[in-house]
Parts: C-alpha cells; structure tokens; sequence
C-alpha cells in the first residue's frame, strides 16, 4: 500500500474514533451521504473520497422494506468485501447488521454499479484473522469495539 494512501488512513481512522466524531457522524455523515449521492447519481459517495464505500441494501427485518446504508468495507481480494457493524461505537448493533442475520442475500453500489451479494457473518474460528487483516488496512479500527463495549459483527460479503 502506498504510504501516503496508509498516511491519510491513519489520520482518517484517528480521527473517526474521536469522541467529537462518534457524537456528530451519525447526525452529519447520512445526509451529506445522500446529498453527494444525488450530486453524482449515485457514482461518488463523500466517504468515498477518503475511504473504501459502498452503498449497501438489505431488507429489513422486521418492515420487509429495501434499506440503504453507507458505509466504509475493507476489500478483501478481488471480489469479496468485508464491513464492521461499528454504529459509531454506540453500545448498540446497528440495523442493518440485524437485516443481514435475517436476509444475508443484499446488494452494494459500488462505484456507480448495484452487485448483488450474499452476506456471511464471520464466525469466531476466522475472527482474529479477519481483525488482523483489516487494522492493516485501518490501524487502531477495532477499537471501536473497545469502545462499543460489545462484540462488533463483521460480514463478508460475496456477490451472487
């Protein structure tokens, strides 16, 4: 990975652990999201432009009505992509980590394109593995689920 590439991720991922972060990113993130969406029909996402995005859709549990949720993923190979259920280290899972324990079968816009994918949620035998492989990308990243206090649920997902 080139080091300014890591450099900016570093700062990034210090960054987004600050308590002043954790408080105003799920008030400020999801409409400047949407407003960069709409801006670029769905191409660029804003989160994009620093970190790996992706727009991701489940169904919801309970409504059984398409959701959509912005979000960083660590790739994970050529087509695989991994994505942490952080909740901006709040003490509860966020929903759509409950949407693919449900439904796993979802889909990603990805650089403009909707995949279709299958979620799987990563199992303890594979956890310590998979944390490893993404605070090489995202150094310090589990530390939200210090933070959380809770067990983060990370998923794999593979199109389908």
């Amino acid at each position: 990975m080139p080091s300014l590439v890591r450099g900016v991720r570093i700062v990034v991922a210090r960054f987004s652990r600050t308590i002043f972060f954790r408080r105003v990113g799920p008030t400020v993130m999801p409409p400047l999201e949407k407003g960069m969406a709409w801006l670029t029909r769905g191409r660029v996402q804003m989160s994009g432009l620093l970190v790996p995005s992706l727009v991701l859709y489940t169904i919801g549990a309970k409504s059984g009505i398409e959701r959509e949720t912005a979000l960083m993923y660590c790739p994970e190979g050529r087509n695989r992509m991994l994505v942490t259920g952080s909740n901006f280290a709040r003490d509860s899972h966020p929903a759509w980590t409950v949407n693919l324990m449900v439904n796993p079968d979802a889909a990603v816009r990805l650089h403009g394109r909707r995949i279709p994918v299958r979620a799987t949620l990563i199992g303890d035998d594979e956890r310590e593995e998979v944390w490893r492989f993404i605070e090489r990308q995202w150094p310090g990243y589990r530390g939200y689920e210090r933070a959380s206090g809770r067990i983060l649920r990370i998923f794999r997902l593979e199109p389908r």
